[in-house]
């Protein structure tokens, strides 16, 4: 019985923290995902105006990544500060 109480407690601690940061890194990713799509197309360009259509599709999947993800992932970071400090009177 103490054996699986044990084991229990160890997984619920061990797997608390790879959730949070799976959560935490959402905008990173995106915006990883953003970069590595850039390097695959300026790659297949062939003209300069297919590099700039490339730079203008990422920039729009950045800004997608901060107003999605990024936002979310800082208001809940946030959220979480305000949640942890007193009140002050």
């Amino acid at each position: 019985m103490k054996l699986r109480l044990v084991l229990s407690l160890f997984i619920l601690l061990i797997g608390t923290p790879v959730h949070a940061q799976i959560d935490q890194s959402l905008c990173e990713l995106c915006l990883a995902t953003a970069r590595e799509e850039l390097r695959k197309c300026l790659i297949e360009a062939i003209s300069q105006e297919d590099k700039k259509s490339c730079q203008r599709k990422q920039e729009t999947r950045a800004k997608t990544c901060e107003d999605g993800e990024c936002k979310i992932e800082r208001a809940a970071e946030s959220g979480n500060k305000n949640e942890t400090l007193p009140a002050k009177k």
